[in-house]
């Protein structure tokens, strides 16, 4: 992975360690704030994913997706 999805990560992650429950792309992109590289949920929701696939993330399939750090 790049440095700049590190940094998104990072981002994101600090929102979900601060969530008392899983939240959505919308919901984190929305506490994430401005910024030029996390733009959509789409984006979000693709970083958390390849998160996912090494265990820091858990995506709960529901309608919609719900993601939260895994414990």
């Amino acid at each position: 992975m790049s440095a700049g999805e590190f940094d998104q990560y990072d981002r994101i992650r600090s929102v979900l360690a601060d969530a008392d429950e899983p939240l959505t792309a919308r919901e984190i992109l929305a506490l994430v704030g401005e910024s030029t590289d996390l733009d959509s949920p789409h984006r979000v929701a693709t970083v958390l994913g390849r998160w996912a696939e090494y265990g820091e993330v858990e995506v709960i399939a529901d309608r919609p997706y719900r993601y939260r750090l895994e414990t």
